[in-house]
């Protein structure tokens, strides 16, 4: 009973949270992750999903410019999922890539918009996108890409920003 006043208690703050931008990852959200696990009974940050993934970049074998949206493919963002699985137009945050280093000089933030598909990506599997050149992959190689923790962080509209 104490949780869900917990939860009913904290329902302005969510209406708060929701004003977010529909295509900028999702600010960290501490109070909605315990009305969730309170809701769920899930552990706050618990994924969603244990998925193998590999690695693409444009110019490899048959990839374009363009995912399966019609939107172009961004660095560091476009994900490429089994739809049945993880539905398009999901915001993705994948842990294990936080604190990457950008090619900017930056570090990654772990958010990835599923945008793309492909024939030999089925079931817990994923195929992350790093860039134009089999050299972007470069940063991604320390990754223990047998195991990543995904958790599905919410939706999008258009495509992903850049």
């Amino acid at each position: 009973m104490g949780r869900r006043l917990a939860a009913l208690a904290a329902i302005p703050l969510l209406a708060l949270a929701g004003a977010a931008r529909a295509d900028s990852p999702p600010p960290s959200d501490p109070i909605g992750d315990l009305v969730m696990s309170a809701l769920t009974g899930a552990l706050p940050g618990t994924p969603d999903f244990q998925m193998k993934a590999s690695l693409y970049h444009a110019g490899a074998r048959g990839v374009g410019v363009m995912d399966s949206l019609g939107c172009r493919v961004v660095a560091m963002r476009t994900v490429a999922i089994d739809a049945s699985r993880i539905p398009k137009r999901t915001i993705l945050f994948i842990k294990e890539t936080v604190g990457l280093p950008m090619p900017d000089g930056t570090t990654y933030d772990g958010y990835w918009y599923a945008t793309d598909t492909g024939g030999a990506i089925k079931g817990d599997r994923i195929d992350l996108f790093t860039g134009m050149s089999a050299a972007s992959m470069k940063a991604m190689r320390s990754l223990n890409l047998s195991s990543l923790s995904v958790t599905k962080a919410g939706e999008f509209k258009g495509c992903p920003p850049k």
